[in-house]
This record gives C-alpha cells, sequence and structure tokens, in this order.
C-alpha cells in the first residue's frame, strides 16, 4: 500500500528523513570494523575475543527481529523509530563507562544494545523505502538507500580515526603501555557522548515530525505464526534463500570488520580505515549492479560470478604474500594512495563479490511465495544473524595454527553454498 498525496512532491521531505536515517544505520553499524582494532589493541584481546564484539552486535538481530515486528505493530512506524534511535542513544551512552573502566563485558553489553536499537530502527525505516511511492520505482529507492548505508561505511571509519585514533596510529604495532592505554581509552568518551546526543536529538526531531504514519497490516499478526512459518520453510527456495543470506552477511562482515583487526597484525599504521576500502569495493558493485542488473545481466548470473569471485579471493587472500604490494603499487600507489599488502586489497575487493548478494537472493527466495511473502522476507531478515557467527569462526580459527591470515578460510564454504544457491538451490520447489 503506498501513501497517496494530492501534491506530487510531498513525499520528498519523508524520503529525505528516511535517506538520513538509512545513513545514520550505516555509519553505526560499520563503525564496528574499526572499533574491532581499536579494542583489540587496548584491552589486549585475542583474535576471538575480538570476534566477541561483532558477535554481541550482530546477535541482536536473531533476538529483536520478531519482538521489534511486535513493538512497531503496538506503538506504530514513525514512533518506533524514535524508540529505536533512544535506545541506540543509550548504547552510545554506555560506551562511556565501559570505557573508562575498561571492562570487556561492559563493551559487549553496549553493542547488544545498540544492535537492537538498529534492529528496531531497521524494522521500522524499511517498509518506508518500498511505500513511500510508486511500487514500481521501489527497487530504484531500494539501490539508493543502499548506497548511502554502505557510504557512511565508507565515512565511519574516517571519522573514526580522525576524532578516536588521531596521535595514536604511531603505536599500533607496539606493546602499550598503561598510560597510553588508558589515553586511548579515554579518546572514546567524547565521541561516542556526542553521537549519543546527535541521535537522540535525531530521534526527538523524527517524533515530532511530520513524517507520515504507515498504515498498519491487519495479517501480520498471522502471518508471524508458526504455521505461517513452518509453511514458509517447506518451501526450499525460501529455506535455502535463509541460509544463503546467513552466509552472505557473514562473509560481509569478515570482509568488512576483521580487515582492520588483520591490518592491525600485519603492523598497518591506518588500520582504522581499512572498513573504507571494502565499503568502496561494495559500493562500487552496489553502482555496478543498478546499471547492469536486468539489463546486460540476471540475478541469477549476476549471483553466480559473485560467489565465484568470492571465492577466488578468498583463496588469494588465505594463500597470499603478505609482503607483495603488486595490486597497491599498481592501482594506488600511482594515484598518490598508501602501500599496502596485496591480502588486505584482496579482502577489500570481496566488497565487490558480496554487493550484489543481498538485492539477488531476496526476489530469488521469494519467488512464488505468494501470501507467505512478508513472513518469508521476515525469516530472510533474519539470516543477518550471519552476522554474529561469521567473525566468531574467523576468530576461532585465527587462534588456531591456521593464524589471522589462514582463519579466512572460513569464508569458502560460505561462497560455496551461495554459489549452489545460484545454480541449483533457487530453482528447488521440493525437498525431494
Amino acid at each position: 500500500m503506498t501513501i497517496t498525496n494530492d501534491k506530487p512532491k510531498s513525499n520528498a521531505l519523508p524520503m529525505a528523513i528516511v535517506a538520513v536515517l538509512f545513513f545514520i544505520l550505516g555509519f553505526a553499524t560499520w563503525l564496528n570494523g574499526s572499533l574491532m582494532p581499536y579494542l583489540k589493541q587496548i584491552l589486549q584481546l585475542s583474535p576471538f575475543q575480538a570476534s566477541l564484539i561483532l558477535f554481541s552486535f550482530y546477535i541482536a538481530v536473531t533476538f529483536t527481529a520478531l519482538p521489534s515486528a511486535t513493538i512497531i505493530r503496538k506503538i506504530g512506524y514513525k514512533n518506533g523509530m524514535a524508540l529505536g534511535m533512544a535506545t541506540m542513544m543509550i548504547a552510545g551512552l554506555l560506551f562511556i563507562p565501559a570505557a573508562q573502566t575498561q571492562i570487556f563485558a561492559l563493551f559487549l553489553f553496549a553493542q547488544l544494545v545498540m544492535g537492537s536499537g538498529i534492529t528496531l530502527l531497521q524494522t521500522a525505516v524499511n517498509p518506508y523505502v518500498v511505500r513511500l511511492g510508486p511500487e514500481e520505482s521501489a527497487a530504484a529507492r531500494i539501490s539508493i538507500m543502499g548506497i548511502l548505508n554502505k557510504g557512511a561505511g565508507v565515512i565511519a571509519p574516517v571519522v573514526f580515526t580522525a576524532l578516536i585514533l588521531s596521535g595514536f596510529q604511531e603505536h599500533s604495532a607496539e606493546v602499550l603501555t598503561q598510560t597510553r592505554i588508558d589515553e586511548m581509552a579515554s579518546s572514546l568518551v567524547m565521541p561516542y557522548l556526542g553521537m549519543a546526543i546527535f541521535i537522540g536529538l535525531l530521534g526527538f526531531a523524527v517524533k515530532k515530525s511530520s513524517l507520515p504514519e504507515l498504515p498498519s497490516e491487519d495479517d501480520s499478526e498471522e502471518a508471524n505464526s508458526k504455521g505461517h512459518i513452518k509453511e514458509a520453510l517447506s518451501h526450499p527456495s525460501l529455506a535455502l534463500g535463509v541460509l544463503t543470506i546467513f552466509f552472505y552477511v557473514a562473509v560481509e562482515v569478515i570482509a568488512g570488520d576483521t580487515i582492520g583487526t588483520f591490518a592491525l597484525s600485519l603492523g598497518v599504521e591506518n588500520y582504522s580505515v581499512m572498513t573504507s576500502y571494502t565499503m568502496i569495493c561494495m559500493v562500487v558493485g552496489y553502482i555496478l549492479g543498478i546499471f547492469f542488473i536486468p539489463r546486460f545481466i540476471s540475478q541469477q548470473k549476476a549471483l553466480t560470478v559473485s560467489a565465484i569471485l568470492g571465492l577466488l579471493l578468498s583463496l588469494g587472500v588465505v594463500f597470499g604474500d603478505n609482503n607483495s604490494y603488486a595490486i597497491a603499487n599498481a592501482v594506488l600507489v600511482p594515484f598518490g594512495g598508501g602501500q599496502l599488502p596485496d591480502t588486505l586489497l584482496l579482502i577489500a575487493f570481496l566488497g565487490l563479490a558480496n554487493a550484489i548478494v543481498w538485492p539477488a537472493v531476496f526476489p530469488l527466495a521469494l519467488s512464488g511465495m505468494g501470501k507467505l511473502t512478508s513472513v518469508g522476507s521476515a525469516l530472510l531478515v533474519m539470516g543477518i544473524s550471519g552476522g554474529a557467527f561469521g567473525p566468531l569462526f574467523w576468530g576461532l580459527a585465527s587462534g588456531s595454527s591456521f593464524g589471522q591470515q589462514g582463519g579466512y578460510i572460513v569464508m569458502l564454504p560460505c561462497y560455496a553454498f551461495i554459489l549452489f544457491y545460484a545454480l541449483k538451490g533457487h530453482k528447488m520447489k521440493s525437498w525431494k
């Protein structure tokens, strides 16, 4: 159902508000790529412990996705957005005592609260993209919001480095004294306080804004019943699609949020901005997808290419030479860029492989679902919990004989499953 109005420009302000919210969502999400190696350094964490920073953030999706939908049905979409941002504000404030005490458990709790707030905000804001305008142009709006989200992922590490890490880069490869650790931890306080205040004010502005309320869906309670969930999962194309989203988000978060930690282990000074490299590649991938799909290549073929590219790049990361700078010398140094190891840039290039997966899997998984489309969509969104487990397995592998570089081998089965879905899984109509 689309919100209509006699004035054709009536949706401009609501769409502008939604665009800002998508940027905030991307900024808060991809900030983890800089936060993870920073906390690993000042709290002297193992790779597995560092992966818990991402686990506590993304596991919130698993536990709060369906409750968020229930909350929004009761209080409305606009109030749901405001409540989501209020939760994010509280999470930002929780980082202050966490930084002052340097208690790892407090950081994990703050991450859990932040993930819960973002899940609520996402659940409230996503329907606006589709329903604030004609259905035939919804795909274009979704792509624009996706670019804003990933674009925020480019900016977030740069802002983190400028506000928090400035003056500390030269200590990336050395053992820190307690005095230096205290200084680095204290540098988190003011930026997170500022972010909390900004998000709180934005939430208040959204609540008081003229953002139109979306009509509620009367059948949503029924659609989320156990019977409908079981019926939806009886469709192999959807059930396998949920697993595909799970594995996709796992590799997306590994590529975007562990690259800084790996860079830190290699002694790269500007490790906190490495997430920006992956996000730039994702934005490029989004733009290529908008241009080529379906004009020159089908969704299924694009997904196949993405999976094969992901497999090749993963092999390059695992077996690559950390002392080789051939890629940087070819594509970065001539334009004034830094000299980075090939393995780091191959991780960043995974952004290209990952960009097309989400837009391709969703329509393939929901094809022919009919009345089960809404519950199918909710199940696919829950696949985001893969972002909690992907880095966790990378952390476990990194702490073994594989080392941090060898730990990226966990991406191979993920891309293999995505390739299976692209070639066969999405076509399956029966489990027999």
